[in-house]
């Protein structure tokens, strides 16, 4: 079975940053990674994810329609064994709080740090494992 990570933004070059940065672990397969641009194709991509074990949820925040944090509960409610990180250009307090508050096992701000979130994902690999 393949460790898949979801990640969620509304920008499509996320997906070529990602892809780049993790380039190595995705050609070797020690995982996958799935892209949806909006929160509603993240929900569908959550409940179609049976034949992956899903390690991990990387939302943006500001999306337009459904927000990240209104994803958050959700994504939770169908998976609440996944942990998922929210993603924010704009890192004030109270969007912090609700985000933790909600479910979040962290918040990074962009620019992302990839060393920080490759520690994140590393625990994630090693506990699926």
């Amino acid at each position: 079975m393949s460790l898949l990570i979801l990640v969620v933004d509304d920008e499509p070059d996320i997906e070529v940053l990602f892809r780049q940065q993790f380039r190595r672990d995705l050609r070797v397969g020690r995982f996958e990674m799935a892209f949806a641009l909006s929160a509603p194709q993240a929900l569908a991509l959550i409940e179609a994810a049976e034949s992956a074990s899903l390690i991990l949820i990387l939302s943006d925040i500001n999306m337009p329609g459904t927000s990240g944090l209104e994803l958050l509960p959700k994504a939770k409610a169908l998976r609440p064994d996944v942990p998922v990180i929210m993603i924010t250009a704009y890192g004030d307090a109270e969007t912090n709080r609700k985000a933790l508050e909600n479910g979040a096992e962290a918040i990074l701000t962009k620019p992302l740090d990839f060393v920080a979130l490759r520690g994140e994902i590393d625990v994630r690999v090693g506990l699926a494992a």
